[in-house]
């Protein structure tokens, strides 16, 4: 098991492997594809569906077996197609940086020693890999930077034994709780794309014996109980999680993706339960995390 600093993923010739992707061809079709990796091939790199329409990603041009697909599915429409670079679907290239004691980068090769070195300033870091596919949660955004700074916050007042992480993404977020020290934590995204995404990063840091990954909806485990529960996740679940079986078998909560009306509203949701906000951080006022303590 690997819950220290973590070693670089290797390739065949003990190596870094060269980044899996460059150009994307991106299928924007109406109706849910499902998940037709044997159909396409290894060209295919997934499927984002949502709202009833899906997103086919490939490594080349595919419009052939997407209409193959199509036709076979006469409830599929074929509404759009894209070609982008990787760095442009990512916004901008993909680098390690460092938040706090994490250091997170790509596990594919790059000239970044010198951007490590410059992060690093000689401190310890956990190192975690994270390969973010087409799913987005690159680990930039503020309210990931704020996730991560109050995990470490957490673990660093007292031993996290379980933990609970809702809307997992890429699975960045059970990465680094499990690199903290917590035995376990079951992840789940509702997307099956993210919760795939989530399972290879989960792999590829050798941290399976750590971490459950399931398909499934916040609502149907926010029962379950967990020393921690971390919640980056869309307002429209968030305030269907903030309820009596949120806080039974709970000790702390860490709850982000808020805009200001939306973080307003789930203070007051939280004022009715006997909880505690014990950090609060908010980013040019838009982007707003709250810690919270459950109180006994």
């Amino acid at each position: 098991m690997n819950n220290g600093s973590g070693v670089r993923g290797q390739g065949s010739e003990g190596a870094p492997p060269a980044c899996p992707y460059n150009d994307l061809y991106i299928y924007y079709l109406q109706g849910n594809a499902g998940t037709p990796d044997k159909f396409f091939g290894k060209s295919f790199i997934g499927n984002w569906q949502e709202d009833g329409f899906s997103f086919l990603f490939f490594s080349e041009p595919s419009q052939d077996k997407v209409q193959q697909l199509i036709d076979a599915s006469p409830e599929l429409v074929l509404l759009d197609q894209f070609r982008m670079t990787y760095n442009e679907w990512q916004g901008g290239r993909l680098a390690p940086f460092t938040i706090g004691s994490f250091l997170i980068l790509p596990p594919w090769k790059g000239d970044w020693d010198e951007e490590i070195a410059l992060s690093d300033n000689g401190r310890q870091k956990w190192e975690i890999m994270l390969d973010p596919g087409v799913v987005f949660g690159t680990g930039t955004h503020p309210t990931t930077h704020d996730c991560l700074n109050m995990l470490e916050q957490v673990c660093g007042t007292e031993r996290i034994a379980s933990a609970l992480d809702l809307g997992t993404g890429t699975g960045l977020l059970a990465l680094a709780v499990a690199k903290l020290g917590c035995p376990r934590t079951l992840a789940l995204d509702f997307n099956f794309l993210a919760a795939k995404t989530a399972k290879r990063n989960t792999v590829l840091n050798g941290l399976e014996d750590r971490i459950l990954l399931l398909q499934a909806r916040a609502e149907d485990f926010i029962a379950c109980r967990a020393d921690l529960v971390i919640a980056n996740i869309h307002y429209d679940v968030m305030k269907r999680l903030i309820c009596p079986e949120a806080f039974s078998g709970k000790k702390w909560l860490i709850l982000s993706g808020l805009l200001r009306s939306e973080a307003r509203d789930i203070v007051f949701r939280l004022s009715q339960h006997p909880v505690r906000i014990v950090t609060r951080q908010e980013h040019e006022g838009i982007w707003h995390t709250f810690l919270v303590k459950v109180e006994d």
